[in-house]
């Protein structure tokens, strides 16, 4: 990892391991800094753990208390510090803090303390923070590119840029940030969480990721008229454009970072299409609320087969919510089912599709575009003998339909009610319920309220939290529906395997691989999802299973057979542990 290119070729050999994410306890790191300007470098700094060899020659003796920590003994002292504050927005706030001064301690400290930080730095806390971000500001993290920049945004990536091997981007313009909407240039927040858990999970190191800000204006009037917004202050940039900004942006990434992949987050559903469509043969990229979120919710459904000891493909699965996600969970449906042969017409029978107006169906007047690759067509709707009032009415359709699995994408809290729940549950003996509209304000449902409805019964994942909940057979642990299971696998793997494109069937080889991650302990405790405290186990299985099929799809950039594939994994992996510092300054 380096800042400038100014290094001699005698220390090559170690900024390039440190580069390519091989970096181990023990090694040393020399670095073109010395003083207190490496204290106020966060990649370098390692405070209290410089040892007092280090900071006699690194010229920070004085600058420090007196005593030295272990990298474990200080995250112990700062996690104590951070949960001190019983606000979770505080919380937030404190690990960007932390994240600001010292990136690897900020790391060891998530490796370390998963289930609690997890939900501080990613869903549900980042969209609150992403509300605030304006009010709460510190210091500037990632890269904001405005259409002030047009006709420039290569020169301002080459100089704005922290690294020059940046590998990995999490990119938004900030219109569809979870359930809340557009937030301006606050969708930041998603874009550095997400990365976060990109270091934490694949182990991609932080020097070769760089969150992106597209702040094209916002149409959030509180915004515009908030004299503490930071933001571009205008309304949001639209039509073409907008998509001619977006094209310079993916021309300039590409040519100041050849190697990049990049992961859309938070478009407006029509956006989002469009822009995964049109960019994904130009650099390898993929839409994580689209193809993340479908890949999650296969893998539940799978996981719901093993517990039942039924076949996938007998599945009848509604999906509720016809937005970008649900489009992305009705097409990875689809794809596993023709994947075990299916062809297009009993794929479309297998999944149907409701929005707020009821069944998607071809009869439907002005529906939108994308909606019409799963419309049912209008014949196969009337066999399932629904009146016009019937077909919209969420419990009606399951009993005609005799649905086994519930994917709730609507963004509508307590659209699973009780009616709705005894109808799954008059299907199948133990059904597949998924509520995963986050944050936790717009759940479909709440799980104590499915698991009682169904009599303990219903096998439950969310996209939000929840804590586990006491039944009559004892206590059930809620699985989180969460795409971080997935996204730095897909990312991990594209970026190992030099593949030129990410593919459908690498989307469909990470949720095959996540429903193969359940273990036998899982299945007795009827869990949908792994523990999050299994992500770095996890994303490793899903990044030779991605990097795989890129190989089987001849889109790698070079043969490697599945052993050298998870041989590359191992090497490349970065943990948060301090290498030894030598400065490259003399005095």
């Amino acid at each position: 990892m380096r800042t400038d290119r100014t290094f001699e070729s005698k220390e090559a050999r170690l900024v390039e391991k440190f580069e390519l994410l091989q970096e181990s306890n023990g090694d040393t790191l020399r670095v073109a800094k010395r003083g207190p300007d490496l204290l106020r470098f966060p990649l370098y700094n390692k405070g209290t753990a410089f040892t007092h060899d280090e900071r006699r020659t690194l010229g920070i003796e004085a600058l420090l208390p007196a005593e030295y920590n272990t990298i474990d003994q200080q995250a112990e002292r700062i996690f104590r510090s951070i949960f001190d504050n019983r606000d979770n927005i505080g919380r937030h706030i404190g690990l960007a803090m932390l994240q600001d001064r010292n990136e690897v301690l900020f790391y060891k400290l998530l490796s370390k303390h998963l289930e609690e930080i997890m939900p501080i730095v990613y869903t549900p806390t980042v969209g609150e923070a992403s509300r605030y971000y304006s009010r709460v500001f510190r210091r500037g993290r990632g890269l904001f590119i405005t259409p002030n920049y047009r006709g420039r945004i290569e020169e301002v990536l080459r100089k704005a840029a922290p690294f020059f091997d940046v590998r990995l981007m999490v990119v938004t313009d900030n219109e569809a940030i979870l359930g809340i909407g557009d937030q301006g240039a606050g969708g930041m927040a998603i874009s550095v969480g997400k990365l976060a858990l990109y270091c934490a999970g694949a182990g991609i190191h932080p020097a070769q990721t760089l969150p992106i800000s597209l702040d094209v204006g916002t149409n959030n009037e509180e915004l515009l008229n908030d004299p503490l917004y930071l933001g571009y202050r205008k309304k949001r940039l639209s039509g073409d454009a907008y998509f001619e900004l977006v094209a310079e942006f993916v021309a300039a990434s590409k040519a100041v970072f050849p190697k990049v992949v990049i992961q859309w987050e938070d478009f407006r559903k029509d956006n989002a299409l469009r822009i995964l469509d049109r960019f994904r043969a130009i650099v390898p990229s993929f839409n994580d609320d689209i193809q993340g979120t479908g890949a999650v919710a296969s893998a539940c459904v799978q996981g719901g087969c093993r517990i039942n000891n039924t076949k996938f493909e007998e599945s009848r699965i509604i999906v509720y919510g016809a937005g970008a996600a649900g489009l992305g969970i009705a097409r990875q449906l689809r794809q596993q089912l023709s994947l075990a042969g299916f062809d297009k017409d009993a794929q479309t029978a297998a999944v149907l599709v409701m929005d707020s107006h009821g069944v998607v169906s071809d009869r439907r007047d002005n529906l939108d575009a994308y909606k019409q690759e799963f419309a049912w067509p209008e014949e196969r709707v009337a066999e399932l003998g629904l009146s016009d009032e019937g077909r919209r009415s969420l419990a009606n359709a399951i009993d005609a339909y005799k649905a086994t699995a519930l994917i709730g994408a609507s963004g509508q809290g307590g659209a699973f009610n009780e009616d709705v729940v005894r109808a799954m549950a008059r299907n199948s003996e133990y059904p597949v319920i998924l509520p995963m509209s986050n944050p936790t304000s717009i759940s479909e449902a709440v799980p104590e309220d499915v698991l009682n409805w169904s009599d303990g019964k219903a096998l439950l994942a969310t996209g939000s939290p929840f804590a586990p909940v006491e039944t009559a057979h004892g206590k059930r642990l809620i699985g989180q529906a969460n795409n971080v299971f997935v996204f730095p696998g897909i990312g991990l793997g594209t970026i190992l395997s030099g593949a030129s494109s990410i593919s459908d069937g690498m989307i469909s080889a990470s949720a095959l691989a996540l429903a193969r991650c359940l273990n036998d302990t899982d299945i007795s405790e009827r869990r949908l999802i792994p523990d999050v405290s299994r992500l770095w186990e996890i994303c490793g299985d899903i990044t030779v299973a991605v990097a795989l099929q890129a190989v089987d799809e001849g889109l790698s950039s070079e043969a490697m057979s599945e052993q050298q594939i998870r041989e590359r994994v191992a090497s490349m992996r970065w943990k948060p542990d301090y290498p030894h510092i030598e400065s490259t300054i003399e005095v």
